[in-house]
């Protein structure tokens, strides 16, 4: 296999951080990346401005709210499909599928499920239930997957700067966490967490109380492999310098390098925050 950094961004509302997008493509140059919260409708999607930087693109808008999009490097994704199954009535758009270099994608934006109990939290459970079932059919598949996309779950206390404070959010249930669970226990590898077992990473610093300073994060982004790609995993982890420029979204790109197959092994530093004025 190819060398190939794929990633998940999710944007926060690509019209108001097109230049962060922009900026972060030209610096990382991922091959692969999949975008979440695009909150633009699709002849709102800045097709052109994206392509000018050397990327084709598959999109799934929907106006003010969610929306998901694959960018592939010199080349067009070939989409397979547009929606999760089970979820055709679904008016929310939440999940796309496609081809690119070699590899299938699937980029998803969960629904938060906030406030909980009610409505919105029960959509969550329901969505998650879709996932896992398609997620089975890509994880046994003959070729390399990668799902990667804001998942809304934060799967372990590990994985927060203080579950206390989030003890009633969606994000932190039983239920939730059950669910991302059921999903690894399918043969999915959490590539962020399999190369850094012991390390505290964030991929999400909300805009509230100096969250970002303290670094008091949540991982909530995350890109799963399927065992034909699992043994091709190198490294993995998060540019949060991206969270540290001017109008951020509060989430950082979080991505994995992919390679040759071989053994990864952790390395000692998951996050970067140097500024783009470093480089």
């Amino acid at each position: 296999m190819e060398n190939l950094k794929i990633a998940t961004f999710n944007v926060n509302g690509i019209g108001a951080r097109l230049p962060n997008l922009l900026q972060w493509l030209e610096r990382e140059q991922p091959d692969i990346v999949c975008l979440q919260e695009l909150k633009a409708p699709d002849k709102a999607f800045p097709a052109h401005e994206i392509e000018a930087a050397g990327y084709g693109s598959l999109h799934l808008g929907q106006t003010s709210w969610n929306g998901v999009a694959i960018l592939a490097r010199d080349t067009e994704p070939l989409l397979i499909r547009k929606g999760l199954p089970g979820e055709e009535q679904d008016t929310q758009a939440r999940y796309l599928e496609a081809a690119a270099h070699g590899v299938v994608v699937a980029c998803l934006y969960l629904p938060n499920g906030n406030p909980q109990p009610g409505p919105k939290f029960d959509y969550k459970l329901r969505w998650f239930e879709h996932l896992i079932q398609h997620a089975e059919s890509l994880q046994v598949s003959e070729h390399p997957v990668v799902m990667a996309g804001d998942f809304n779950v934060v799967p372990t206390d590990e994985d927060i700067y203080n579950p206390r404070s989030w003890l009633k959010d969606a994000l932190l249930q039983p239920e939730s966490r059950d669910c991302y669970a059921r999903l690894l226990a399918q043969g999915w590898l959490d590539s962020l967490r399999h190369l850094y077992p012991d390390e505290r990473v964030y991929t999400f610093w909300d805009y509230f109380r100096q969250h970002w300073q303290k670094n008091s994060g949540l991982r909530i982004d995350h890109l799963l492999v399927n065992p034909v790609l699992a043994p091709h995993l190198h490294d993995a982890g998060v540019d949060a310098w991206v969270r540290g420029e001017e109008h951020p979204s509060d989430h950082a790109p979080t991505w994995i390098r992919l390679g040759a197959a071989r053994k990864a092994k952790p390395r000692k530093t998951a996050q970067k925050k140097t500024s783009s004025a470093d480089k």
